[in-house]
């Protein structure tokens, strides 16, 4: 798999790692999909380093499997939506 696809890859797995916590976190969200692939992609990269320090295996900034990805980006969209004020419960 080359450079294209790794990217393509990313893109793929932070657009359903941030759909998932799109889903999971109550209210509207209207962030898009270019921010809802970033969430995906920094909540991955946020779950592999909580992993990584709660298991003691740190290897710097790394992704994390489905689990950790999820979870990861569901953190960085509430930090995202308190930071913003963007957040509208409906």
């Amino acid at each position: 798999m080359g450079v294209i696809g790794t990217i393509i890859g990313w893109v793929v797995f932070g657009l359903i790692a941030g759909f998932i916590a799109r889903a999971i976190v109550p209210g509207k969200d209207h962030i898009g999909i270019p921010r809802t692939i970033a969430v995906g992609v920094v909540g991955s990269v946020l779950g592999g380093l909580i992993f990584g320090l709660l298991t003691g295996g740190f290897r710097g900034f790394q992704p994390a499997g489905w689990i950790g990805s999820i979870i990861g980006a569901v953190i960085v969209l509430v930090i995202y939506n308190r930071v913003t004020g963007r957040k509208q419960n409906r």
